[in-house]
């Protein structure tokens, strides 16, 4: 199965994520999107097919986003999306794109959701947090 996932290394939740991926026999294609940025087309397409918006894709914390202004409810979508496009790092991720589907997978476990054949577990974040135990099922309180 192809995975595509939009990776950012230095974020925690993207590593797991990754992890995951790869702890379940898959070799996805990885994008860092902060090398390589972001074209209006596919984040339109990705945002529609993870059933986001801008406003809901929009990263609030260790992001330029009070500082260029985004914080406000009543800025307008086509104005996200442009400082989206202008700063990377606004788009929430890790955002996952398969066939079986197109998910904001935070909290990492979200992946699950996605993968015909899970790892096995049991399965910790970096964190130390349980998401499979032994037996290969997800922990009370995963998603």
């Amino acid at each position: 199965m192809d995975i595509v996932i939009h990776h950012n290394p230095d974020c925690g939740t993207s590593r797991n994520v990754l992890q995951f991926i790869r702890a379940a026999g898959y070799e996805p294609t990885v994008i860092e999107y902060l090398k390589v940025g972001w074209t209006r087309p596919q984040l339109l397409a990705l945002f529609a097919a993870a059933g986001l918006t801008p406003r809901t894709a929009l990263r609030l914390t260790k992001s330029p986003a009070a500082e260029v202004g985004l914080l406000d409810e009543s800025v307008p979508d086509d104005v996200l999306m442009e400082a989206m496009l202008e700063h990377p790092v606004l788009v929430n991720r890790p955002i996952v794109a398969c066939v079986r589907g197109v998910r904001l997978c935070r909290p990492s476990d979200v992946i699950l959701d996605l993968l015909p054949v899970w790892p096995p577990g049991p399965l910790f974040k970096e964190d130390g947090d349980m998401v499979l135990d032994a037996d290969g099922n997800r922990v009370d309180g995963s998603k």
